[in-house]
């Protein structure tokens, strides 16, 4: 089935979305052997944050910061946050691809959280997806193997806040403005992160650190935007299994920035999560598709 215009423009803004992400990672890591965690962490929230503010505020006013949910607001915000920090923390000690691949099992985790936790009904092909996705963290970790120290669980420790922040962007997004919620999460996250500044506050020794800093921050808020852009283009099903692209760039960054190339365990669990993401999302789609198609068929007489 041929995709139309709208759709294309939506996972061409996702794609774009998804390395500008890829970077941010890789400066990340490039940028923890040189300057604070929670120093790095505040400055990439407290740019976006500024950023958005100084786009949007002129165009649309205090207005936009209305919402019916403010402790929700401020509880996503939160969630991202600890994400972050989590991911922060993951890229000092880890493989930016190894990284990403395992981030990418947060949708297999919302299955798997609708079918305990929500009670949904969840097919038998999708729980092959879920246990597949977690197989292929196995696989990256390794678990009593010779490479395995403990520093490689904090990606799990960003898996489970991500999915909590996954849940409840879905809930709010049925009746908050995307914008407002991007605000939120900005501010949120400076707020919190300017907590521990004062305590963790360093002189850069090079001027070209703040430089990629500024390239953190840039590559965040233009990818949270792009994001936000494509999901108003084309729906969440279709766009979806592109997310996953994130690990290819993630590798060519990876491979660019440090010379790490995968091994071929690493490869194989990476392409497991891959897959099986993809599956789900595709799923997914068709699903939607389905229930679009059946809710437009007339009633019987």
């Amino acid at each position: 089935m041929s995709r139309t215009p709208s759709a294309l423009a939506g996972i061409a803004l996702v794609i774009a979305a998804v390395a500008c992400f890829a970077t941010l990672d890789t400066t990340t890591k490039f940028v923890s052997a040189s300057v604070p965690l929670l120093m790095a962490l505040w400055f990439r929230y407290f740019f976006q944050a500024l950023a958005t503010t100084a786009a949007v505020l002129p165009a649309r006013g205090l207005s936009v910061l209305r919402t019916a949910h403010p402790k929700f607001q401020c509880l996503r915000g939160m969630l991202l946050l600890l994400s972050s920090l989590f991911a922060f923390l993951s890229l000092k000690y880890m493989p930016v691809g190894e990284f990403t691949a395992i981030g990418a099992i947060v949708p297999l985790l919302i299955t798997l959280l609708a079918a305990t936790a929500l009670g949904e009904k969840v097919s038998t092909l999708r729980w092959l997806l879920v246990l597949g996705g977690f197989a292929g963290t196995l696989i990256i970790i390794r678990p009593g193997g010779d490479d395995f120290n403990w520093a490689l669980l904090l990606p799990l420790g960003m898996v489970a806040t991500n999915t909590g922040f996954q849940v409840l962007t879905s809930r709010l997004a049925k009746t908050e403005d995307p914008i407002t919620m991007h605000l939120y999460t900005g501010w949120v996250g400076t707020l919190l992160a300017s907590l521990a500044l004062p305590f963790v506050w360093a002189s850069l020794p090079s001027w070209s650190l703040w430089g990629w800093l500024v390239l953190m921050g840039v590559a965040a808020t233009v990818g949270h935007f792009m994001l936000i852009l494509a999901y108003q283009k084309a729906p969440a099903a279709t766009l979806t299994p592109y997310l996953y692209a994130q690990i290819a760039f993630a590798m060519v960054g990876g491979w660019i920035a440090f010379s790490h190339v995968p091994d071929g365990w690493s490869m194989v669990g990476m392409a497991m999560i891959a897959v099986c993401g993809a599956v789900g999302a595709w799923l997914t789609a068709r699903e939607s598709r389905a229930l679009a198609q059946f809710s437009v068929q007339p009633a019987e007489s």
